[in-house]
């Protein structure tokens, strides 16, 4: 026993070490662990065999997957380590499959990674041999020769190599003794043997135990109770009680008078045991006649019978038929067949014939579920005496399963700038027949940009085969087919909905390459222009897009000053009159973000906000010009021409020209378009030498502007002549009334501003001149305030302008000679900014700011 025990464990240490080798050949991490470890024992630090960080663990969503089979084994991704889950009993889990493995794949995402991790179960000696059935029966004829073979049932030990059953026991051994048989399966046949013969006038009862032992430490063991019941036959000869009868009678007795009782006695049983009397006379006569004694066994033709039954076997199909002879003679002869050590399995799967033999299908079968079946058949005779023989049933498979297809890990959705070969999906694909029938090819639709790869033994990886683009095809419904290479062959669809995730990827469009917008001059601050629009193909946040102005200068001043633009809606809102190309930008929400840019030309419409100004003839109150006209003149003669301009543009700018009053209506006419004044009529010695035109210069616009202008012209042949005529024209009315009250009036305003001007500032000067003295007194220790200059304000909820503006304005007396001069935001002279904040200017700064601004004013 011992040495049995040093080789199987030798077995299995060798078994063990190709294992590891073959585990770390193929990449995998292999532990070995006993059976029935308590909940939460540590099974291996599966991050440090594999080399894996703890935070890769995490980032990656590391988990466990085995299939269709419960979870023994969990992951602590806090520590990096295995752990036991569920109690593992291995005889639950393998029975006797050797070695007995848990095969475990450990997935990452980000990138998808797979590992496989193989965890041996070993055994533990937690199963003590048992018998199916607690006593045994046994009927055997007292003719038994010895060396007769009876068939015992075997014990069962679920634990496998040392542990599992070694040895066999019987007791008594008075009458009979044990043989082991050794099995290609590594089992024992159990043979009880008979080494004496057998007398039931003895012994007609006999019990014996059959003890089966493990060799575990320490070793378990399991009985069985065998009754033997001695059968009779006819050995033993009537004897009489006496061997001398004797009898006396009368001559006259009667007949039937009785003369003396004999007795004998038969050991035997049964009709062996009969008696009777005869009285013989004359000649001694002897027949002896040979009765049979069933003193042989059956004996099979066949020690091993073998027999191939396809899965789909029809039920009452026949498998094999056994058949066993016995050479005794009458009903000694007959034979019965039946199982021995049959388990229910078998039982519910296969019946024989109880007087041929014939063995056939009762019930299913399943070639994935056994794929053969070891069958003990026993014959045995009308005396108790048995042969037995072993019928090895092979199942042939099938194709009657189709490929399962489990998904272990799906990345969904994916990121669409996923590069090529990126791991989208790892697939399981199983089928459980065997040979081509279990033989799988996975396949998906050529025309999408993905391909399905075999990674290793039943495991499939989806991939992607190209770039993709999201905003071409935002899903995908892929297909996997799994087809067996059966016939005929099944095939499995399953379909994946994969979702890509936008990435920014794309920058704003503008709906036109450029813009064009017209504003009207004058106009309010706040003013909408026109609103641009960009679309982004990408999504969500990528998608959502915010308008800024790109910071140019125009004329030395930040574009910010003229317009803002609604970060929103893209709406451009004007803050000045201006005319000049701008650039807007828009810029999505991405990370990094996108932007594009479009250029926007504002042009200033004109407004009708300037009356016509003329030119020619020149009015002024000093002196009286007249235009002379012969007497002599023909009609259309030019008697001069009215020239006058519009400093608008367009329509605003067209003027024309018309006579409104005149001395001689008839003598003059107004051309409508040029301005020239010309004669109708030829002049006759009855028109009046002083004529007085009014022409009206009136432009186009909506509404219209006109000017005035009066001409004066003398018809006379004579420069004294005119002279004399015109001397009340030196002073018009009109224009010269009141001239001398508005100078003097002008005068007294500018010297009463002079004087307060120079107040003012003799007053400035002397409040500086003293704060500058307490600033020097106190150390210059005063803290330092910053200012945050208010560089924007919102103008009628729409935009961001700069909120203070400078303007030099230079009037004079006449206010037709006014002027309006744009200059830098006040905030400008006051303070600048740098990267750290807001600086204090001092007070040297401030006095050439001041100085500078000076110069800006004179200028």
């Amino acid at each position: 026993r011992r040495r049995l025990r040093r080789l199987t464990m030798a077995r299995q240490v060798l078994l063990f070490i190709w294992f590891l080798s073959l585990s770390s050949a193929l990449g995998q991490v292999s532990y070995s662990i006993p059976e029935e470890m308590a909940k939460g024992s540590l099974v291996g630090s599966i991050a440090q065999d594999l080399g894996l960080d703890l935070k890769r663990l995490k980032s990656g969503k590391a988990r466990i997957y085995t299939g269709d089979s419960a979870e023994y084994i969990e992951l602590n991704k806090e520590r990096g380590v295995l752990l036991i889950k569920e109690r593992i009993d291995r005889e639950a889990l393998c029975g006797k499959t050797t070695p007995c493995a848990l095969h475990l794949q450990i997935i990452l995402d980000n990138p998808m990674e797979l590992f496989r991790v193989t965890v041996e179960i070993t055994d533990i000696n937690d199963n003590s041999p048992i018998f199916k059935r607690n006593e045994r029966r046994f009927e055997i004829s007292e003719s038994a020769v010895v060396g007769s073979k009876f068939m015992l049932e075997k014990a069962i030990d679920a634990d496998i190599g040392a542990n599992d059953l070694q040895s066999y026991f019987l007791q008594p051994t008075d009458h009979f003794n044990l043989k082991l048989h050794g099995q290609s399966d590594g089992s024992k046949k159990v043979e009880m043997i008979l080494q004496k013969p057998l007398d039931r006038e003895k012994q007609e009862n006999m019990s014996l135990i059959l003890t089966a032992i493990d060799g575990g430490e320490p070793p378990k063991s399991g009985t069985v109770q065998i009754y033997v019941t001695v059968l009779d036959i006819n050995d033993n000869a009537p004897v009489f009680t006496k061997p001398i009868y004797r009898a006396i009678i009368t001559e006259n007795s009667q007949s039937g008078t009785p003369l003396v009782t004999v007795r004998a006695s038969d050991s035997d049983k049964g009709t062996n045991g009969d008696v009777s009397y005869l009285i013989k006379t004359g000649t001694l006569k002897i027949n002896i006649i040979l009765l049979d004694a069933n003193d042989n066994a059956p004996v099979f033709s066949q020690s091993v019978y073998t027999a191939l039954v396809a899965e789909n076997a029809s039920m009452g199909s026949l498998v094999v038929k056994v058949s066993a002879t016995d050479a005794d003679q009458g009903t000694n002869k007959e034979v019965s067949y039946s199982f021995s050590e049959s388990s229910d399995s078998i039982l519910d799967t296969f019946n024989i014939d109880l007087t041929n033999g014939d063995i056939t299908v009762i019930g299913p079968l399943d070639f994935e579920k056994s794929k053969k079946y070891e069958l003990n058949v026993v014959a045995t005779d009308i005396g108790g005496l048995t042969d037995t023989a072993k019928v090895m049933v092979e199942i042939t498979d099938v194709n009657d399963n189709a490929p399962v297809i489990n998904v272990i890990s799906f990345s969904n959705p994916l990121p669409e700038n996923s590069a090529p070969e990126t791991v989208i999906a790892m697939l399981n694909v199983k089928d459980l027949d065997s040979g081509k029938n279990g033989q799988v090819r996975c396949l998906i639709n050529p025309s999408l940009p993905f391909q399905i790869r075999q990674s290793s033994s039943n495991f499939y990886s989806l991939i992607t085969d190209q770039l993709l683009d999201r905003e071409k095809m935002s899903e995908y419904n892929i297909t996997i087919t799994a087809i067996d290479e059966g016939s005929p062959s099944f095939s499995t669809n399953k379909t994946l909905i994969l979702k890509l995730s936008d990435v920014n990827d794309n920058a704003p469009v503008f709906q036109r390459q450029s813009y064009t917008a017209y504003v009207m001059e004058n106009n309010s601050p706040g003013v909408s222009v026109l609103s641009v629009k960009a679309h982004d193909k990408d999504s969500g946040n990528n998608a959502r897009i915010s308008y800024f102005l790109e910071d140019i200068l125009v004329n030395g001043v930040s574009a910010s000053t003229f317009i803002s633009v609604n970060a929103e809606s893209g709406e451009i809102l004007a803050v000045r009159s201006f005319d000049y190309d701008i650039r807007v930008k828009a810029q999505d929400g991405g990370n990094p973000p996108l932007s594009s840019n479009v250029s926007v030309k504002i042009m200033i419409q004109d407004q009708n906000d300037n009356a016509p100004q003329v030119l020619y003839p020149v009015q002024s109150g000093a002196s009286v010009v007249a235009e002379i006209v012969p007497r002599s003149a023909d009609v259309g003669y030019l008697v001069t021409k009215v020239v006058a301009v519009d400093v608008d543009s367009g329509q605003n700018a067209w003027l024309s020209y018309k006579l409104q009053k005149a001395t001689d209506r008839a003598l003059f006419e107004v051309g409508l378009q040029n301005g020239e004044i010309r004669t109708v009529r030829q002049v006759t010695d009855k028109d009046a030498v002083k004529q007085r035109l009014t022409v009206v210069v009136e432009d186009n616009g909506q509404p219209s502007r006109s000017a005035t202008v009066n001409v004066n012209v003398a018809v006379a042949d004579s420069f004294p002549e005119v002279l004399s005529e015109f001397t009340d024209f030196t002073h018009d009315k009109d224009y010269n009334d009141n001239l001398t009250f508005y100078l003097v009036l002008a005068l007294a305003v500018v010297s009463f501003l002079f004087i307060v001007s120079i107040i003012a500032i003799l007053s400035v000067k002397c409040y500086r001149w003293r704060r500058e003295r307490m600033f020097y007194k106190s150390g210059a220790n005063l803290p330092v305030i910053p200012y945050y200059p208010p560089l924007y304000a919102d103008v009628g909820g729409t935009g961001t302008l700069q909120q203070v503006y400078n303007y030099e304005v230079c009037r004079t007396t006449d206010s037709r000679k006014s002027d309006l001069k744009y200059g830098r935001p006040c905030s400008e002279s006051i303070i600048s900014l740098d990267s750290s904040g807001t600086q204090t200017l001092t007070h040297a700064q401030r006095a050439k700011l001041n100085n500078e601004d000076s110069y800006d004013q004179v200028s």
